[in-house]
C-alpha cells in the first residue's frame, strides 16, 4: 500500500492566490442596484389587466378613503347594485359627467362592503359587474334614456353619496333617501323658470351694449320660445327641433322688428337669445370624460352637442332667408356695441344673469349667490386679461380656469359638485354673437363665405376652450379640497 503524504488530506495552499479586498460602500450600492434591474428585468410590469385598487380609483375624488360597512354583505350584494346602478341612472339623467359617476358607484360600492367591482361606462348605458372568488358573478346593465334639468337633485345626490362614504347611511337608509330625491320637487316652479329665461336674456343683452329697448325685446322673446319649447316637449319633438324652432322664432322676431322700423340691432337680440340654448352643461361633460378617460361616452356627448350646435345654425339660417324673402333688410353684422353701462353696472348685471341660469337650471337656492360671485369673478378675469392684450378666444379659456378652480372650492363646501356652480357661472364667456354674424355671412352674404366660416371655427374654438378651462380649474383645485371631503365625514359622524 502506498503510504499518502503528511497533510494531503488538508485544504491546499492559497497563500500564492491574490487575497479578496473587502467591498467599498459605492460598491455595494451598486450590486444593490443592479440586483434591482435584474429583478425588474425578470418579473416585468404588473400585469395590464389587474384591477385598480379601489383607493387609487378613488384619488383626487370627494369620496377617498371611504368607510367599509361590513354586515351582511355578500347576502345583500344584489341589493347594493342594484342601488348603484339606481344612483348613477339618476346621476346621469341630472347632468353629471362619467367621472363622477364612476367614482360615486365605486364608492357607494366599497362603503357597503362590496369587493372585486368592475364599472362600465358608455354614452347611455351603466354596467357593473360583481365577481367574488369561487361564487357566481353579477353582472346588471341600465340604460339612461331622458335628462331633464335639475342641478338641485345633482346636489342632493353628491351629498346622499358622501354620508354613505362617511358610513353614517346604510344601504335602506341610502335607498330611501333616494326615492325621495326623485320624487321632490324641483326648486322653481315652471312660471318662474320661463321668467328667468326672459330675465337672463334681457340682462345679457344689456352686457354686450344693448339698451333698454333690445332688452325688452329679448325678455319677450325668450319667453315666447321658451313657451314653445315646453308646448313642444309636450308634442314629443325631438330636441333637434325644438332647439331648430326656438332659434328660428328668436331670430326671425328681432328681422321682423327691424322691418317693422324698430331702431334696435337684431344681431344682438339674437346673441342674448340663444346662449341657453347652447348646450354647455353637455360640452363641459363631454371634455371632461375625454380628458379623464371615457372616449365613447365623450363621443356621445360630442355628437349630441354638434347635433345641438347644427339646429341653433339651422334655425338661425332659415330665419334669416325667411326674413330677407319678407323684405327685411340686410344686416350689417359687423357692427360693434359700445358699452352701455359701466364696469361695475355689468358685473351687477352679470350676477343678475347667473342667478337666472342658476334657477333655469333648477339650482339649489343656497347655491345661487355663490354661483353668482363665481361668475363675478370669472367677468372681472375676462376683463381684466382682455385689457392685458391676450385676445377673444384665450381671455374666455383663462376665465374658465378661474371659474372652474372656484367652482370646485365653493360647490364641495356646501355638498355640491363642481358642475353645479361652475356651468351657470361661465356661461356669460359663450359667443353668442359671434355665432349668429357667421351664420348670417354663411346664409345671406356668399360672398363672405370663408369669413361666416372661420367665424364658425373661432366659436367654436372659444367655445371648447371654455370647456377644457373649466375642467383644467377643476383639476387644478384638487390639492386645495383635500380637507373637505374628510370635513364632511366629521359633520356627519356628529350626528
Amino acid at each position: 500500500m502506498t503510504e499518502r503524504p503528511e497533510g494531503s488530506g488538508s485544504r491546499p495552499h492559497t497563500d500564492g492566490l491574490p487575497k479578496t479586498q473587502p467591498l467599498r460602500p459605492s460598491q455595494v450600492r451598486q450590486n444593490v442596484n443592479a440586483k434591482r434591474m435584474l429583478m425588474r428585468l425578470v418579473q416585468g410590469d404588473s400585469p395590464p389587466t389587474a384591477p385598480m385598487n379601489i383607493v387609487d380609483r378613488l384619488a383626487g375624488s370627494p369620496y377617498a378613503n371611504p368607510t367599509i360597512q361590513v354586515v351582511g354583505v355578500d347576502a345583500s350584494a344584489r341589493k347594493t347594485i342594484d342601488f348603484a346602478l339606481h344612483l348613477a341612472e339618476v346621476m346621469f339623467r341630472y347632468g353629471a359627467g362619467a367621472l363622477e359617476v364612476e367614482t360615486s358607484m365605486i364608492a357607494v360600492t366599497a362603503a357597503l362592503g362590496l369587493k372585486n367591482v368592475e364599472v362600465d361606462i358608455t354614452n347611455q348605458s351603466v354596467a357593473i359587474n360583481y365577481a367574488p372568488k369561487d361564487q357566481t358573478p353579477i353582472t346588471l346593465l341600465r340604460v339612461v334614456r331622458s335628462w331633464t334639468n335639475n342641478y338641485a337633485g345633482l346636489a342632493q345626490v353628491h351629498q346622499l353619496v358622501t354620508d354613505i362614504v362617511a358610513g353614517g347611511v346604510g344601504r335602506d337608509e341610502a335607498v330611501r333617501r333616494l326615492n325621495e330625491i326623485i320624487r321632490s320637487a324641483k326648486p322653481f316652479p315652471r312660471w318662474m323658470v320661463t321668467i328667468a329665461f326672459g330675465i337672463f336674456a334681457a340682462v345679457f343683452v344689456g352686457v354686450l351694449g344693448g339698451g333698454l329697448g333690445a332688452s325688452a325685446v329679448a325678455f319677450c322673446s325668450n319667453i315666447l320660445i321658451s313657451l314653445l319649447s315646453r308646448q313642444l316637449a309636450r308634442w314629443r319633438t325631438a330636441d333637434f327641433f325644438n332647439t331648430m324652432a326656438c332659434a328660428f322664432l328668436v331670430t326671425f322676431i328681432a328681422l321682423m322688428l327691424r322691418w317693422a322700423g324698430v331702431d334696435i340691432a337684431p344681431s344682438i337680440v339674437v346673441a342674448g337669445g340663444i346662449l341657453l340654448l347652447l348646450p354647455t352643461g353637455r360640452l363641459v361633460s363631454a371634455v371632461q370624460d375625454a380628458i379623464n378617460g371615457f372616449p365613447v361616452t365623450a363621443a356621445g356627448r360630442f355628437l349630441s352637442t354638434l347635433l345641438t350646435f347644427g339646429a341653433i345654425v339651422a334655425g338661425i339660417g332659415v330665419a334669416v332667408v325667411v326674413g330677407t324673402l319678407m323684405g327685411s333688410a340686410v344686416l350689417d353684422v359687423t357692427q360693434t356695441f359700445p358699452d352701455a353701462y359701466p364696469l361695475w353696472g355689468r358685473a351687477v348685471l352679470i350676477a343678475v344673469a347667473v342667478v337666472a341660469i342658476g334657477v333655469t337650471e333648477q339650482t339649489q337656492t343656497r347655491l345661487l349667490i355663490p354661483t353668482a360671485a363665481v361668475g363675478i369673478v370669472g367677468f372681472f378675469v375676462l376683463w381684466g386679461v382682455g385689457q392685458a392684450g391676450l385676445g377673444d378666444r384665450l381671455s374666455p379659456a383663462v376665465a374658465a380656469v378661474i371659474i372652474g378652480l372656484l367652482a370646485r372650492v365653493v360647490a364641495l363646501k356646501l355638498g355640491a359638485p363642481q358642475l353645479v356652480v361652475a356651468v351657470p357661472a361661465a356661461l356669460i364667456l359663450l359667443p353668442g354673437l359671434t355665432i349668429f354674424r357667421s351664420m348670417y355671412a354663411l346664409t345671406v352674404e356668399g360672398g363672405d363665405f370663408l369669413a361666416g366660416a372661420g367665424g364658425m371655427l373661432n366659436a367654436g374654438a372659444i367655445v371648447l376652450g371654455v370647456a377644457a378651462g373649466i375642467v383644467l380649474g377643476d383639476n387644478l383645485a384638487r390639492p386645495l379640497t383635500k380637507g373637505l371631503s374628510s370635513n364632511e365625514r366629521r359633520r356627519v359622524r356628529r350626528r
